[in-house]
């Protein structure tokens, strides 16, 4: 891919560029759990996006999308996050730049990229990351990978308007082959485990549907995780977050039923991520699969957060002996399924999920298979 788009980068822009990826990301387990101080165990996968850049001698910025066929111009003078969906993404990087005194010029930049778009593998946090990427090696401006994660979930918040937590920015950045990464949401502390699974796979199912509620039902859940802290604050004035919030403190402190049950979740899930890691340290991967089956079952059940089609392919696999876990992953009411599958047994059972899927929801499947790969770098 990058050979088709630097031959592009030169007939459109006639200068060499320099060429950047930046992997998708998947979450192994722990959802919903970011913006509560929790954790999560996400990895970068073999699915990208690349940038082609170089400098210009003027104030603009000339930007293309290879896969939507167009162009948008702009200016350091005038960055603005209205107009075409896609250059928010670069422009909110450039804008966060600016607001820490970066000295930049403007300069021409190319996007393609393979990260199926709306699938749950945040491909706007891969974008991101590649822009302050290349634009950290362009003009050698020595920002450090975190400063740069913290910087791109900047962008995504106030350009692009979405409160995301910093989870995919993160792994995206700091993704390594083979690895997941137990991230600390709270003190952003990090730590690598082998993902050593010989003869599984990592399968993407994806529903191809993404039901309008997302944004608004995951700005609700937000609120009911705060109303929950609130309530227990009052009596426990240390708790902070879900984070810090125990079983026994939600019994005795929190009455309403709904808000109840969305923090009962994420408290369980917080506990349920720590064990998880355990059951990798100890190469348990029937432990660790059985882990992703209860995790959709909160989110589905407790946190209601999926669909009929994420729970249909959910319960297509649970009885199968080659599929050791699966669950809905990402914000929910739509995007992909992530399930561990024994390698021999993949094929035949993407098409019995494929049949039944289309029997069940009227509708096509989508699939895809993830590799561990390295996060954001230069291509030589």
């Amino acid at each position: 891919m990058h050979q088709h788009l630097k031959k592009r980068f030169e007939e459109k822009f006639k200068a060499r560029p320099l060429l950047v990826k930046s992997p998708g990301r998947i979450n192994i387990i722990g959802e919903h759990t970011d913006y509560n101080d929790g954790f999560v165990l996400p990895a970068s996968v073999d699915k990208y996006i690349q940038v082609a850049i170089n400098k210009r001698t003027d104030d603009a910025i000339h930007l293309y999308s290879v896969a939507f066929n167009e162009e948008q111009i702009a200016s350091l003078q005038n960055l603005s996050s209205t107009g075409k969906q896609w250059p928010v993404y670069l422009l909110g990087v450039v804008d966060q730049l600016q607001k820490k005194g970066c000295q930049i010029s403007g300069f021409n930049l190319m996007i393609d990229g393979d990260i199926p778009i709306g699938a749950g593998m945040s491909s706007s946090a891969a974008v991101e990351c590649a822009t302050i990427f290349a634009l950290n090696e362009l003009f050698q401006l020595d920002i450090s990978k975190m400063e740069m994660v913290k910087m791109a979930q900047m962008a995504e918040h106030e350009f692009a308007g979405v409160k995301c937590g910093i989870m995919d920015q993160f792994a995206s950045m700091f993704g390594r082959d083979g690895h997941v990464i137990r991230l600390d949401c709270r003190s952003l502390e990090y730590e690598y485990f082998p993902f050593n699974m010989p003869g599984i796979k990592i399968v993407l199912f994806d529903t191809n549907v993404k039901h309008s509620l997302a944004t608004s039902e995951y700005n609700e859940r937000r609120h009911q995780c705060e109303a929950g802290v609130a309530l227990i604050q009052q009596f426990n004035p240390a708790v902070k977050s879900l984070r810090d919030v125990t079983m026994q403190m939600l019994d005795v402190h929190v009455k309403d039923p709904l808000v109840y049950q969305r923090c009962k979740y994420v408290v369980e899930e917080i506990e349920r991520l720590q064990l998880a890691c355990t059951d990798l340290q100890n190469g348990n991967m029937h432990s660790f699969g059985k882990k992703m089956f209860e995790t959709h079952d909160g989110l589905s059940k407790l946190y209601e957060v999926s669909c009929d089609e994420l729970d249909c392919l959910v319960n297509a696999v649970r009885n199968s002996p080659a599929v050791l876990g699966a669950r809905m992953m990402g914000g929910g009411f739509g995007g992909c399924t992530i399930n561990l599958i024994k390698e021999e047994a993949v094929e035949e059972l993407i098409k019995e999920v494929t049949a039944l899927y289309k029997k069940q929801m009227k509708k096509e499947l989508e699939t895809y298979i993830a590799k561990l790969e390295d996060g954001t770098r230069l291509i030589s």
